[in-house]
């Protein structure tokens, strides 16, 4: 398993996820800048994780209420 440092897909998403204050947007736009920057930015990611995984679930407990509503209606 390797890891892609340099991957910010993820902070692009969580951008688009929620609100942030200008501080986090440049963060998340721009990077870290010392220690303090990579710790909360280290924060944002587990927060967007926990969202993401909301986020799946929805959609997921959505399908399947289209889908019972489906076959209803086909019955």
């Amino acid at each position: 398993m390797s890891t892609k440092w340099d991957d910010t897909s993820w902070q692009e998403d969580f951008l688009q996820m929620k609100r942030h204050t200008p501080d986090e947007e440049r963060l998340l736009m721009e990077g870290p800048r010392g220690f303090k920057d990579a710790w909360k930015l280290g924060a944002l990611h587990e927060e967007y994780e926990r969202l993401r995984k909301k986020y799946q679930q929805f959609q997921e407990e959505e399908e399947e209420q289209k889908n019972d509503q489906n076959d209803k209606v086909l019955i």
